[in-house]
């Protein structure tokens, strides 16, 4: 080999070399960037790299997101006031929660559609309760409930549109989007439920019919107190109040309105009382058919008066005694539709 062939290839090492060592050096001197990671296993698990780089362990069957923190929210609570049951639901949804005070503006101003009554209810973002919207609180969703049916009869194409019309109305107000359910198939629920509360309606009634003389207003509110009734709301009405706060009344006792607004009670003549018992307002154990029996009796007794039916015909023990049987029937059917006599569904349905 020649002395200029050795000088070539020593040149081109040389360059070659050079050239190598800015390579590391611009390396060096440039960002640091992360090692190149392999998938170690572990226990026979994979082991993925986080968010943050480092290894993370992901348990078999776990996802991303559950190793992820999470927001803490309450339990939520089922409502008080809307049942899917009775009612036909519409579901309002948030981007963002809003005050309690927005919502309130935007609520219309009547909550019936028609005959029919509806709530619309806020989920309480703090304790996770359904109530109806309230200042100083904050909500992240609501509902809307409409009766399907009560004793002025099934709901119509005609209620159902203005519940919809009203709730749209509300969920435009706040920015919400509402999903209601379809019309058709609410309207045949409606009727269903309907035909069942016609079949099991019963409010039973006996008049109480002066013997002899007619009796002061006075002396049938005296002799009615002994018995444990008390004035009700209604002019013409005294009641036998229930021990629960906010409960229907056990019995009523009605008479002439017109004898009721008399400015002198002493002065008013009754022959006539009506003594009744709205069967699925009231629990069956509290005995309402007895107690309704007692007063008809014990009644009748005090103010020398016969127990009779609408059409004046005297009742005796065995008539009580049937109607008592089919009462048992009654109330195993209404049980059996989930609206067993006194529950909220089965004092709302029956009202």
């Amino acid at each position: 080999m020649s002395l200029t062939e050795m000088l070539a290839i020593l040149g081109g090492l040389v360059l070659a070399g050079v050239v190598g060592h800015g390579a590391w050096s611009a390396r060096k001197a440039g960002p640091r960037r992360a090692e190149p990671q392999k998938e170690p296993v572990m226990d026979g698990q994979r082991q993925e790299p986080g968010l943050d780089g480092a290894a993370a362990a992901e348990p078999s069957g776990a996802g991303l997101d559950e190793a992820l923190p999470t927001v803490s929210r309450p339990p939520r609570k089922p409502s008080a006031r809307i049942d899917a049951l009775i009612d036909a639901i519409a579901t309002i949804t948030l981007d963002a929660p809003i005050s309690g005070e927005m919502a309130t503006s935007h609520l219309p101003g009547s909550r019936r559609a028609g005959t029919k009554p509806f709530h619309i209810e806020g989920l309480n973002a703090e304790s996770g309760e359904w109530e109806l919207p309230l200042a100083g609180q904050r909500y992240g969703e609501f509902q809307a409930g409409v009766q399907m049916a009560n004793r002025n009869g099934a709901m119509n194409e005609i209620e159902y549109s203005e519940f919809v019309q009203k709730v749209q109305g509300f969920a435009d107000g706040i920015g919400a989007f509402v999903q209601f359910p379809d019309m058709l198939d609410v309207v045949s629920r409606a009727r269903e439920l309907d035909q069942f509360a016609s079949a099991h309606d019963a409010q039973l009634a006996v008049v109480l019919r002066a013997r002899n003389a007619a009796w002061t207003l006075g002396y049938v509110q005296q002799m009615a107190l002994r018995h444990g009734f008390v004035p009700g709301a209604m002019p013409g009405r005294l009641v036998l109040p229930a021990a629960e706060e906010g409960a229907p009344p056990i019995l009523s006792l009605s008479f002439d309105s017109q004898a009721a607004l008399a400015e002198d009670p002493q002065q008013s003549s009754l022959r006539d009382l009506a003594l009744s018992l709205d069967v699925p307002q009231t629990p069956e154990a509290l005995e309402p058919f007895a107690s309704w029996q007692e007063a008809a009796r014990g009644l009748a007794r005090d103010i020398e008066a016969d127990v009779c039916d609408d059409r004046g015909h005297i009742l005796n023990l065995h008539a009580f005694a049937s109607i008592g049987q089919e009462l048992s029937t009654l109330y195993r059917a209404l049980a059996s539709r989930d609206l067993a006599a006194g529950t909220l569904a089965a004092r709302r349905l029956f009202s």
